[in-house]
This record gives C-alpha cells, structure tokens and sequence, in this order.
C-alpha cells in the first residue's frame, strides 16, 4: 500500500478500509501502509524524531549485533475500535515500562515512555485505515521492537540503534473449543535461574520453536515450562502466561509468582479483574504437584486473550492433569473474565483502572499531525 491516511495535509484517524475483507484476516503479517522508525547513534546521544516508512523492510547491516549476538527486545499489544468505530489502545505505558526494562537489559539505550508512546500512536495512527471494524471481532496488532544495528565484530557496546513500530490487522486467536493440551517439557530450560526470563528478549523465544514444533506433531498445543532450578514448581507456557483456578465462592484465582517469570500484561489484567469481582488472589510459587487440584486453567497472552488449557501432561512420569473446559456458559469462570477483558478493551464496559487510551483524544491526533515534519521515506 505505502500511503499514510491523511486529511488536508494532516495525518489523521480514518474509519476502517472498504475494499478489505475482514473476514479473511487471518493471524499472519498483512500489508499495511507502512511502519514507524526511530534511530540513535553514541554521536548524537538521544533518539530521533520518528519516521514514516512506506515498507515493511528495514535496511540492517549484515554484522549488526541485534543480528549476530540477538542485543534486541520487543513487545506486543493489541488496539481495537468501539462500537462508535473509535480506535482504542490497551495499557500502552505497561508495555512501555516492560520494554523499558526489557531493553536495559540487553545494553539498548532507553527509550523514554512518552516516546514509546508516541511511536505506538503514529504507527497506528498511520495506519488507522487498517484497523479493523468493531463487527468483524478482529483487532491490530502492535509490534514495536529495538535492536543494535552498527556493524561490528566484537560483543561490545554498538554505536547505533533502531526502535521500530510494526503493526496488521489480526483476527482473533480462540483456540480449541476443547482445549488446548500441554506438554511439560524437561528437556529444555526456557530461561537460566540467573537469566533473561522476565524481559521480552528473542533469546527466551527463538530456542523454543523446535521445543513447540515437536510437541505439536505429538497432538499438544502448548508447552509448559516449570522452574530450570529444581523443575518442581510451574512457571509459563513458552508464549504465555499461565493462570490457575480453584472454585470456590468466591472463586481463587493462583498466579505463578518468580523472579524468571515475564511479567504478563494480559496476566495482570485478568488478575485485576478477578480482584474487582471479589475473587481471591494468589501470587506465589505453584508447585507442580498442586496441579491436581485446580479447577480450571488456562493460557493467557496479547495475542491469545484466555484461552482454556484441557490438560497438562507430564510425560516422563505419566501424569496427567485434567480441567473443565466450558466456553459456553456464560457462568463459566473463564467466560466471565473473558468478557469483562475484552469489553473493557473495546469500550462495552467500564474501565475502572484507565487501560484504555482512545485515539482520537490524544491531544496531537486530535489536530492532525502535520505531514510536513513528519519525516517519511521509502
């Protein structure tokens, strides 16, 4: 596509594309207008303004260390419309405070939350065409990602650095309506006890491919890693988070609570949630054996939302745990939270904690950006 939305010489939000089909989206990197690019170089010191590129490409030395030595982070979050086609983003600053966090500890230079912020919002604003109608149930996808670019052989600190925003429209993630299983795998550490397990690094992820793959062609849907330690108590699925409940009046929902553990976002959503409805709330260690008594479980992430796990399978000591999987009923704990997550998310129901950022009210959208200023290339 390559062409910003705009209006009068401003960029601008825009109601959805009429010429796409949206129910074909699908889960995988669609063609959009284009991405957002920051860079930084020890010369200068300081981040540059961002850039419009009208491509899903970046031009990348092939020694840089973002590359060769994986000095890279990232994040993810969804936006969604309103039913009165409004464009709403979710817990932008969270995501900013872990991909802060996430970046210092790969040795890339910070990139303050009012940029991130504002990075997030050009790219979504630029694309805001392409967000998808609140009836299509479909949502963008937000891919902001940093990494080391000079050239160089040595593992060093790199004179230069990019800060990019991807974004596609995506349909929504169900799963099996029966659940998903999980396999336990003991193999394979995710993360070292002294490791990079609670940031957004490539390097927790890439490993674990092979790991899903084969659990897959063996008929599981998700792999679950328990501590590198002592392999005893749970901690996550390799692409998200893991949430447990007891039932109960009120129901308790338990939390894996270590130091190697990625934050979720999605996590601490659903546990505020859970909170606001009386539920208790349990953030600890969960050791493995302690899987037997839950009612329910399930995976949560960005991408996923809550999806419910059937069971989880330890194969070396032929265990296996079993949990009720109703998507149907309203009643249902999993429904319930569900439906609160995404409602709040797409503007049908109260946001209590203030997660949800309309476009259209940013003080900068509201005027129209400027497209002369607003530095493109292609």
């Amino acid at each position: 596509m390559g062409s910003m939305p705009e209006r009068q010489g401003h960029l601008a939000v825009r109601s959805p594309r009429q010429d796409v089909d949206w129910q074909s989206v699908g889960f995988t990197p669609y063609e959009v207008n284009g991405h957002i690019e920051c860079s930084f170089t020890t010369e200068t010191g300081k981040w540059s303004e961002p850039r419009f590129v009208a491509s899903p490409y970046m031009s990348v030395h092939g020694l840089a260390p973002g590359l060769n030595y994986g000095q890279q982070a990232f994040e993810g979050l969804r936006v969604f419309r309103d039913p009165e086609e409004r464009v709403k983003l979710f817990r932008v600053e969270s995501h900013a405070a872990r991909f802060a966090r996430s970046t210092e500890a790969v040795g890339i230079p910070p990139i303050p939350a009012a940029a991130f912020a504002r990075a997030v919002r050009l790219a979504v604003l630029s694309n805001s065409d392409l967000v998808p109608p609140f009836a299509s149930g479909c949502s963008m996808y937000v891919r902001p990602v940093a990494f080391a670019s000079s050239a160089s052989m040595n593992l060093q600190p790199a004179d230069a650095y990019v800060f990019a925003v991807f974004v596609t429209p995506v349909a929504v993630l169900y799963g099996d309506p029966r659940g998903l299983r999980a396999l336990v795998v003991e193999s394979f550490d995710r993360t070292a006890p002294l490791g990079t397990g609670a940031f957004k690094v490539g390097g927790n992820y890439g490993p674990t491919v092979p790991v899903m793959r084969d659990a897959r062609a063996r008929g599981y849907g998700l792999v679950l890693h328990l501590d590198s330690a002592t392999r005893s108590y749970v901690h996550e699925f390799s692409a998200s988070g893991f949430v447990a409940v007891k039932e109960g009046s009120p129901p308790t929902m338990i939390i894996p609570k270590d130091a190697h553990i990625l934050p979720s976002i999605t996590v601490d959503s659903v546990s505020k949630i859970a909170e606001g409805l009386g539920w208790t709330v349990e953030r600890r260690e969960i050791p493995f054996r302690e899987l037997s008594e839950f009612s329910e479980v399930y995976t949560v992430g960005t991408a996923s939302s809550l999806v419910p796990v059937a069971a989880v399978v330890r194969e070396s000591t032929g265990e296996r745990f079993e949990y009720k999987v109703d998507v149907s009923s309203p009643d249902a704990a999993n429904a319930i939270l569900k439906d609160r997550l995404e409602g709040i998310k797409r503007g049908l129901r109260k946001d209590s904690w203030g997660w949800v950022q309309s476009l259209e009210e940013c003080e900068e959208c509201k005027k129209g950006i400027p497209l002369e200023g607003f530095g493109a290339a292609h």
